[in-house]
């Protein structure tokens, strides 16, 4: 049996090579170049960078987060 596809006859084989090639292909791609998550906080926190303009500036920053996680784990510990 074929198939009139764009004004010319395809096979049923042709169509279902091409569904089964692209769904590997599709696969293959989604699977290929994932970066590594980082396993620690320590890790994600050395990955990022600070881009502060003054050192002020960045010690504001590194305390607020600081403040930040304090008030998470205090907030999880409660519940």
């Amino acid at each position: 049996m074929t198939y009139m596809i764009f004004g010319r006859a395809v096979p049923k084989q042709y169509l279902s090579m091409a569904t089964l090639g692209s769904i590997a292909g599709f696969t293959v791609y989604s699977r290929m170049g994932k970066a590594a998550a980082p396993k620690t906080v320590e890790e994600a926190k050395k990955a990022v960078p600070i881009n502060a303009g003054s050192s002020e500036e960045e010690e504001f920053i590194r305390r607020f987060i600081a403040d930040a996680e304090k008030e998470s784990a205090g907030a999880g510990s409660k519940h």
